[in-house]
């Protein structure tokens, strides 16, 4: 697949992100975005990674500006050193996509860009750089610490005290530092699957065998809860004390609720408990990907939080956190979701949290090696035809009640499940999202829905 921009930044597969790819889409970036202070970059644990920041840097340094080399580290933490010294940054990191493909993620120094900085970009491609004086590089050996002080300072040094808790490391670049983090909070951490090859890890839909890893590990263990995040560390993954995995959305919704927000914004694939709760006075449906996300929430203003099915949570107001003021930040992060729902757990258990949440489950899945132009005509075949949509939802003994097509195509059956396809930005990849009442009638139709997809394309 030719490098492009989908919902999570710049995707390609190694071979193709060269010097010259690279270099063209950072100088297009510091031609047509505000830099700041200068460039940090930092990158995840794939083995791509580190010479694909090199590229970055060597482009940054050749349109003059300033470079930090922050090393190995999770996008959150990336993020909050740049933003903090109004200086951009990329994070070299292809998140869940298998090792073949590696991707870039541009912050201004306000935060992620937004679906105009990317039209923009796009737009600067190919033009002819001037040539200037060559910035200086430096390098940052805090940034891991300084994240970790901003949770340290908000939750306190007994927030997880007497908890038992697991870490599936695999090749997660924060691993370390969540450890770290635990452990400053008052818990005993426990590491779990650390992987020197890169194993990418889909917080939205894990794979069968990670999650028989996890109540293996859970049961082992003893542990009071099982965290991990996706390989650059803006997505959590959470388990239960048995090692069931709380789905990203119902980890959004008990921190938005922690916090103290009033208006949530959230994703159309996110479940639709949050509004069932009956705490926030506005919940903003957008389509999927953090710049809508952040754009709605820029938008509607005030004590807002936002979050997709995946975990990665924003905040964007100044909240209470137990011990201290945590500070707006714009960015997916997986550590806050993670330490609010540890927190609520402690006086209980994560299972007696979970189960007091309105009963909406969802399940999430892809079908991959799809060739996007295949997924994409299928569903905007269902999309233009109530007989097809029919067709497909026979396979399901259900009947459409309702249809959305705010990103991809949703529909709502008359027994309230909701069948969710949409093609994905940035891999060739068909991805499918439930939602049903019970976790087993959600968990059963998102596996008869790959079947019957997988029939569809691939006899």
């Amino acid at each position: 697949m030719a490098p492009k921009f989908g919902t999570s930044g710049l995707r390609g597969l190694v071979t193709e992100l060269d010097e010259r790819c690279v270099g063209d889409h950072v100088g297009a970036f510091i031609a047509a975005c505000q830099t700041g202070t200068g460039l940090f970059v930092g990158h995840d644990l794939r083995d791509s990674s580190p010479d694909i920041a090199r590229m970055v840097m060597n482009a940054a340094r050749a349109c003059g500006l300033q470079v930090t080399d922050c090393g190995a580290v999770p996008t959150p933490a990336l993020a909050l050193a740049s933003t903090s010294t109004d200086a951009a940054a990329v994070m070299i990191t292809g998140s869940h996509i298998p090792a073949d493909r590696n991707g870039l993620k541009f912050y201004t120094p306000n935060g992620e860009i937004t679906k105009a900085d990317e039209a923009a970009i796009v737009a600067t491609l190919g033009a002819a750089r001037d040539r200037v004086t060559p910035g200086d590089l430096t390098s940052a050996d805090d940034v891991g610490q300084a994240y970790l002080a901003r949770y340290t300072t908000a939750f306190g040094a007994d927030a997880l005290a007497g908890m038992r808790i697991g870490i599936y490391a695999h090749s997660a670049v924060g691993r370390g530092l969540m450890a770290d983090l635990l452990r400053a909070l008052g818990a005993e951490p426990v590491m779990l699957g650390a992987s020197d090859s890169f194993i990418p890890v889909d917080t939205e839909a894990v794979a069968p065998e990670i999650r028989q890893h996890l109540r293996d590990w859970a049961a082992a263990e003893r542990v009071d809860a099982i965290v991990s995040t996706d390989a650059d560390g803006d997505r959590p993954l959470v388990t239960n004390e048995l090692g069931e995995v709380v789905p990203g959305d119902i980890l959004g919704q008990i921190a938005a609720t922690m916090l103290g927000a009033d208006k949530v914004v959230t994703p159309i694939s996110s479940n639709t408990g949050v509004s069932a709760k009956g705490v926030f006075d506005d919940v903003v449906l957008t389509r999927i990907g953090s710049p809508y996300v952040i754009a709605a929430m820029e938008d509607i203003g005030g004590q807002v939080v936002g979050y997709e099915a995946n975990g990665g949570f924003l905040l964007g107001f100044s909240a209470d956190g137990p011990a201290g003021i945590l500070a707006p930040l714009m960015t997916r992060d997986a550590l806050l979701p993670m330490l609010c729902v540890l927190t609520a757990a402690r006086s209980s258990s994560l299972s007696a949290l979970v189960a007091a949440e309105p009963p909406r489950f969802t399940a999430a899945d892809r079908l991959q090696e799809v060739p996007t132009a295949r997924s994409t005509a299928y569903v905007a075949k269902l999309t233009e035809n109530a007989a097809d949509r029919a067709g497909f939802l026979a396979h399901f003994d259900g009947a459409e009640a309702e249809v959305n097509t705010t990103d991809g195509l949703r529909m709502t059956l008359t027994d309230g499940r909701v069948l969710h396809l949409r093609p994905s930005g940035n891999a060739p990849e068909l991805r499918l999202y439930v939602e049903a009442t019970d976790r087993q009638v959600a968990q059963a139709t998102l596996d008869q829905g790959l079947a019957v997809l997988r029939t569809i394309f691939t006899g």
